[in-house]
């Protein structure tokens, strides 16, 4: 059997200046691919409230829903590490045994080797009690879309020397209560690199430029799946949603002419029924 990705693997890939590539997954079947293609983390990330439920945010998403989607991604993946997002009001740090009783489902249930939670320094009780725990815990700043109400919306952050500040005590404080790598999404990218230079541990940048020690995007957004937006920060590397409507359509129209199924894709009997079968009456 194949070993597991692990967070000294991780710090390793920085120390040596490999980039470490994330993605996001929702299900079984995505998961295999990434798998086979040796991505060493996979995320479930809450946005699959939006990508794959249809929510206007991630808020609506539920601890249970994430485990959900976590377990089948579990059953795909040999040897990548598996990171579960702990979903909007399931942790924090005005209430440690809460925190930790779902980080513990999210592990146990979920099938993940680490989780991820949202915020700076007020988080960082958090990231400590769950790493005393045996948890590894990946922070996540600058954009924070749990508390997009809080911060006014979908904004890069950091812009100015005061919120630069900010988010680099942030970033060192989460290191320093035991975050093994810490996601930073839309942060200017000059700040995001010097973050990533000031930490020991890695960075996986979404929207935060090339000098991250990592980067994430959404499974759907690269694969272009998800047609509905598609964010500055990501790449579109494939149409797949224009393929799936052109074979959807294919199929749709051979239902409907009567093309599909032929004799291919139909099985015979090993005898012919002369008619009467079913006619004699049950025996008692």
């Amino acid at each position: 059997m194949p070993r597991r990705v692990s967070i000294h693997d991780l710090r390793a890939m920085k120390q040596r200046g490999d980039k470490i590539a994330m993605v996001t997954c929702y299900d079984y079947t995505s998961a295999k691919i990434v798998e086979e293609l040796g991505f060493p983390i996979v995320l479930v990330g809450d946005s699959l409230g939006m990508v794959v439920l249809g929510h206007e945010s991630t808020l609506r998403v539920t601890l249970d829903m994430m485990i959900h989607h976590s377990k089948a991604v579990s059953r795909a993946l040999k040897k990548a590490m598996l990171v579960i997002d702990l979903p909007f009001a399931s942790y924090s740090s005005s209430d440690l045994p809460t925190s930790l009783k779902n980080a513990g489902r999210a592990m146990a249930e979920g099938g993940a080797q680490a989780v991820k939670v949202e915020g700076g320094r007020r988080m960082a009780p958090v990231v400590g009690t769950l790493a005393a725990s045996g948890i590894p815990v990946m922070g996540h700043i600058g954009l924070t879309p749990q508390s997009i109400h809080m911060i006014g919306g979908y904004r890069v952050q950091g812009r100015t020397k005061e919120a630069a500040d900010r988010l680099m005590a942030a970033a060192l404080a989460l290191e320093d209560a035991g975050a093994f790598s810490i996601v930073l999404e839309l942060v200017p990218a000059p700040l995001a690199q010097q973050i990533s230079e000031k930490l020991t541990i890695p960075t996986i940048g979404i929207g935060a430029g090339p000098g991250c020690d990592g980067q994430v995007q959404v499974f759907h957004d690269i694969m272009g799946m998800y047609e509905d937006f598609l964010p500055k920060h990501a790449k579109r590397y494939a149409n797949v949603a224009e393929v799936i409507r052109k074979a959807a359509r294919a199929y749709k129209e051979d239902v409907e002419q009567g093309r599909f199924p032929t004799a291919g894709q139909s099985f015979e009997m090993d005898a012919v029924l002369d008619g009467k079968a079913g006619d004699e009456p049950a025996k008692p």
